[in-house]
């Protein structure tokens, strides 16, 4: 079974550090993510910038705005696609994640959102 595991963050906590400061964290998390590789069921890693767009239809026509559309103060900042038995083994190697291992990611209000992925085909 896969899983998309989304990263959130407080977007404008990690834009008010430097570029010397976010390389710092960034360093911290390196560790992590090795473990996370090593684990050989992460599928996918995608940081994701911040620009966005939505397609949306209305009245019969496809409607293109600018995002991020969420109203919350997290974004999704990342996204990783895992192969795990259940939602149990899924929140194991999530748990690898720099999301929750490195400290400072409290501060940045760093979390890990775990969805199951169900594939819709053609007939069924």
């Amino acid at each position: 079974m896969q899983f998309l595991c989304l990263g959130y963050l407080e977007a404008e906590k990690m834009d008010a550090l430097s570029k010397e400061e976010i390389g710092a964290v960034m360093r911290e998390c390196e560790p992590h993510l090795e473990a996370l590789y090593r684990s050989g069921q992460v599928r996918i890693d995608a940081g994701l910038a911040s620009e966005a767009k939505s397609l949306r239809r209305k009245n019969g026509k496809v409607r293109v705005t600018d995002g991020p559309f969420t109203e919350a103060k997290e974004m999704i900042g990342s996204a990783f696609l895992i192969e795990a038995r259940d939602m149990e083994e899924a929140i194991r190697i999530a748990s690898l994640h720099p999301t929750v291992q490195v400290s400072e990611g409290e501060r940045f209000g760093w979390g890990i959102e775990i969805r199951p992925i169900h594939y819709f085909k053609a007939g069924d």
